[in-house]
């Protein structure tokens, strides 16, 4: 793998970047756009890429890194893939389906991780966000812990390497944690998570049961008009990450990045552009001191820029 990377170690023995990059659209983003930017990341060294089924962008990832593997640049084992299974097939009879979609179309023969997308089961159907006349988001009565085993299987199977969830809170971990003939823990939590959404409770929770905690929106969002309030704060503006930048002689971006590293979690950095990604991967070249770090601790404010209304 490439020589700046470094590894957390998942509670099942495999090993997870500790840095990734997310590949999360919208609709005013076109497609070619995020295959490019795949392509992008891969070149410039990383090798954690998250993916999801409800992104609609499986088969650009896919074409990334079949032509990154073609052109000899990486292997397949080099590669940490990671995809979701979608709310619509959570009935455990759904669930291996979901996934070889996923695979299908990311052109590969297994992730090495694959996560719980949210704990909400949603309607099963052809429509990915099922809604009632009102507008409202149909559910389905599906125990997220009976998905949980669907999702074993999937495991056993060879078709995933790991299994973790996302946007769970700790309540919802625990009912996976003690549910009876647990076979394997989440080795993941992916939520939103930055210097003004620090989780501190959270990742204590998470590290006292050794699940990892993964931030998306690690950089305070894209800001992306169909989920986020483009008159909330912009987080790399902030005055005080801009003097604890200015002070180490680095970017914002990577000082909220190394923010997170030092705290156990595995942050997704996502950028279209080139040298933003390059500069990103730098965030395993220095160290931000306690002093520092007390300080952007002081940054949290509880505030989420993306509140899923699921």
């Amino acid at each position: 793998m490439s020589s700046k990377q470094q590894f957390v170690k998942l509670n099942d023995g495999h090993f997870i970047p500790a840095l990734g990059f997310g590949t999360y659209k919208p609709q005013e983003v076109p497609k070619s756009k995020s295959l490019e930017a795949a392509n992008l990341a891969i070149g410039v060294g990383y090798r954690h890429i998250d993916t999801a089924f409800a992104y609609q962008i499986e088969e650009e990832v896919g074409q990334a890194i079949q032509s990154k593997i073609k052109a000899g640049i990486v292997k397949r084992e080099d590669m940490f893939i990671t995809t979701k299974l979608w709310c619509t097939y959570f009935r455990p009879e759904l669930v291996q389906s979901n996934l070889e979609k996923s695979l299908k179309r990311l052109q590969l023969d297994y992730v090495d991780l694959y996560l719980m997308h949210y704990p909400v089961p949603m309607k099963p159907g052809d429509d990915d966000f099922p809604k009632d006349d009102q507008g409202k988001v149909l559910l389905d009565k599906v125990d997220f812990c009976v998905t949980w085993e669907a999702l074993e299987k999937c495991k056993d199977a060879g078709l995933v390497k790991s299994i973790g969830v996302s946007n769970f809170n700790h309540k919802q971990l625990e009912r996976i944690l003690n549910k009876p003939g647990l076979k394997y823990k989440p080795v993941c939590n992916q939520v939103e998570c930055h210097l003004y959404l620090n989780q501190s409770k959270l990742l204590d929770y998470c590290k006292s049961k050794d699940i990892v905690l993964v931030a998306y929106g690690a950089l305070g969002t894209q800001r992306y008009k169909e989920w986020v309030d483009q008159n909330s704060p912009v987080l790399l503006n902030d005055p005080v990450l801009c003097d604890v930048a200015k002070k180490n002689k680095r970017s914002p971006a990577l000082i909220a990045l190394r923010y997170l590293l030092q705290r156990g979690v595995v942050p997704l950095a996502q950028s279209f552009k080139e040298n933003e990604m390059r500069e990103n991967l730098q965030v395993f070249e220095f160290q931000l001191s306690p002093e520092d770090m007390k300080t952007l601790d002081g940054l949290n404010k509880n505030f989420r820029y993306i509140a899923a209304d699921l």
